[in-house]
């Protein structure tokens, strides 16, 4: 089978009780966020409705949806085009993390209890051993866990239900930074000052950090995006 038509049925979630043409939809999406599908790459609706065994219909509405977040683009006499990430796309997602996770973190910081502090300093030190075990999938995981801690400690579930939604789009963007092995280490470090600055209610601390924690992810990402010639 076509890796691409593989890469969306991995992607392709029918468990839920959704109507078919959101689960293609976002299985399309997170399939093309995460470069399984690459720039330049031509979509072939009929292509996808017989090798997915569903009607166009659902796979149009995907793709229409696609073309409105830019994701793809509708190319005269050649069809729907991915268009994937851009860098420009890199410094928008990354200044709506920015002004998110500070305010995860700070409020966070103001329900968090003792217990709750010793949790989030053991999962760093278990990032610690990934780290230096080499682990690198654990490690990727123990970094969203952390993220995730905090946000579910903040107790804003609006504002976590915004962070779901960029989910597919914070995933490919921690795969590229984070495997990196001199990222790695760095990212951990700075996820240790950032719980420090929680545990010493140091609202100042906590934005610094977070700041120069996500600027230098960005701007690691921004040299692999051009090293890899993505617009």
């Amino acid at each position: 089978m076509n890796p691409i038509v593989d890469a969306i049925k991995c992607n392709l979630d029918l468990t839920q009780n959704r109507p078919l043409k959101i689960c293609v939809y976002e299985a399309l999406r997170k399939t093309i966020i995460l470069g399984d599908i690459p720039a330049g790459k031509r979509i072939n609706e009929k292509e996808l409705s017989e090798k997915l065994n569903i009607s166009r219909t659902p796979i149009r509405f995907a793709l229409q949806e696609l073309v409105k977040e830019q994701l793809v683009e509708h190319v005269p006499r050649i069809g729907i085009v991915v268009k994937g990430i851009s860098i420009k796309d890199a410094y928008e997602i990354y200044d709506i993390r920015k002004a998110l996770d500070t305010l995860a973190t700070i409020k966070a910081m103001t329900f968090m209890d003792d217990n709750d502090f010793n949790e989030l300093e053991q999962l760093l030190e278990q990032s610690e051993y990934y780290n230096k075990t080499d682990q690198v999938d654990n490690l990727l995981q123990s970094f969203s866990d952390f993220n995730e801690f905090i946000y579910q400690e903040s107790r804003m579930l609006r504002l976590k239900a915004i962070v779901t939604d960029l989910q597919a789009y914070l995933i490919y963007f921690r795969d590229i930074a984070i495997r990196a092995s001199a990222r790695r280490s760095l990212a951990l470090q700075e996820h240790w000052l950032i719980f420090r600055g929680m545990k010493n209610n140091d609202i100042e601390q906590i934005t610094l950090i977070t700041h120069e924690h996500l600027n230098r992810s960005l701007q690691f990402i921004l040299k692999e995006m051009e090293r890899r010639e993505i617009g």
